[in-house]
């Protein structure tokens, strides 16, 4: 029993020992790999300080490199810009010339047109002046005609106030007539229809009496004697207010201003034509037919 304790406590030693042994190596281990690093960064050091001036040699030739073709291609626009501005410039030279030739072609025919121009000028002014003289004459003339015709304009009037004053006194009355206010009047002492009495005072420059005014009415009934005589009214077709009817109107077509009728307003007829005058010296309405003396008016 005591061997096999022993045994296993030598067994332990050996373990212990052996461990610790390990230890050591591993501590001797990481020690040599310690020195062999620093050894390898210590041979590393010159190569890297050998391999920098000739990364700097070729940054330098690639930023000459650049350099030379940048100058290149300024050179080449440079060249190319100084090119297009010599074409540029012959082109303006030759545009100038062009100008300058039309210009010269449009001073030589604006001093042809102009020389035109004036001669035309001239010409119509001498002829506007040859007519401002004509009509200045004319108008001389047109002022003494203008003086005699106003000479003699008042000479008429003097002569028709003469003529005014001789009529007024009634002693250019035509002979037969009878005046009353601006109007002639003449009594038929023959019988005749309407439509001969009108004729025949037709042909004396007048027309059948036309009665507007009551005191034309009581000069025209006492120049009859109570006597029925025919005047100017007759009836005539018209259309009023879009009918066709009969109406009364006067020999020169005027419609009635006063009536002077013995009845009513008589209903025109086609037949029938106005008289003058009753015992009353009122108007009356007979056939046209009928044979009447008559007074014509002028």
């Amino acid at each position: 029993m005591s061997t096999e304790i022993q045994a296993g406590s030598d067994l332990r030693v050996k373990y212990m020992r052996g461990h610790e042994d390990r230890g050591e190596r591993e501590v001797q281990m990481l020690e040599n790999g310690e020195q062999h690093t620093h050894f390898r960064s210590r041979q590393t050091e010159p190569n890297s300080e050998k391999k920098l001036p000739a990364v700097r040699r070729s940054c330098f030739r690639v930023f000459t490199v650049s350099l030379v073709l940048l100058y290149l291609l300024i050179l080449a626009a440079i060249i190319i810009r100084y090119f297009s501005v010599i074409l540029e410039k012959e082109n303006l030279e030759t545009r100038y010339n062009d100008l300058n030739k039309t210009y010269t072609e449009l001073k030589d025919n604006k001093s042809i047109n102009y020389i035109q121009l004036e001669n035309k000028y001239n010409k119509n002014y001498s002829q506007l002046q040859n007519k401002v003289k004509k009509l200045e004459e004319k108008n001389e003339s047109l002022t003494v005609n203008y003086s005699e015709l106003y000479i003699s304009y008042n000479l008429l009037q003097d002569e028709v106030k003469m003529l005014n004053n001789i009529i007024e006194e009634g002693k250019l009355c035509p002979k037969g007539w009878k005046r009353f206010g601006s109007s002639y009047y003449f009594k038929s002492t023959e019988k005749k229809s309407w439509y001969d009495s009108r004729y025949d005072c037709q042909s004396r420059g007048s027309d059948l009496v036309m009665i507007n005014s009551k005191e034309e009415q009581e000069f025209v009934v006492n120049l009859t004697k109570n006597e029925e005589f025919w005047i100017g009214l007759r009836t005539e077709w018209a259309e009023i207010e879009k009918q066709w009817i009969y109406v009364w109107k006067w020999v020169d077509g005027s419609r009635l201003k006063e009536t002077f009728w013995a009845t009513e307003d008589p209903d025109p007829s086609q037949y029938y034509h106005a008289t003058c005058c009753d015992q009353q010296g009122k108007w009356t309405q007979t056939n046209s037919d009928s044979y009447k003396t008559w007074i014509c008016e002028k």
